[in-house]
């Protein structure tokens, strides 16, 4: 019998998915205290589309002014993944003019996870690698 591999539990957390028409309608403002209510349930949140990039920079600068004031906050982990970055010419244009009309990048996925449960997210344009903390 071979020996058995010690496995590693961790502990308190959630996975959670977000379609992007439940935050389509409300302001960016809105959109981040959203998505830190669900960070803070120690969930790995994954979003349909991706936020503007004045969102995501709003919600880093947000988490790292949070560190440190909020008991075992230590910041996020944020990845995007999108399939515009494998396309041609004429592809990226048409992709541009769907998001445009649609409201968002709704061919992207965006990972967000607390600090203390993502150690690490890798990616590439066809994957994402999520490390977790012990």
């Amino acid at each position: 019998m071979a020996p058995r591999k010690k496995v590693t539990k961790i502990k308190g957390f959630a996975i959670q998915f977000m379609p992007f028409s439940e935050i389509k309608h409300i302001s960016s403002g809105q959109r981040i205290k959203k998505i830190l209510e669900i960070v803070f349930t120690n969930a790995i949140l994954i979003l349909q589309g991706r936020l503007k990039s004045e969102e995501e920079s709003r919600l880093i600068e947000d988490t790292m002014a949070m560190i440190g004031h909020v008991k075992n906050f230590k910041g996020i982990e944020l990845a995007v993944i999108s399939p515009k970055d494998s396309l041609s010419g004429m592809d990226k244009l048409k992709h541009k003019i769907a998001n445009t009309l649609s409201g968002g990048d709704l061919g992207a996925i965006t990972i967000i996870g607390p600090a203390t449960i993502v150690k690490e997210i890798k990616q590439d344009p066809k994957k994402i690698e999520l490390l977790l903390n012990k």
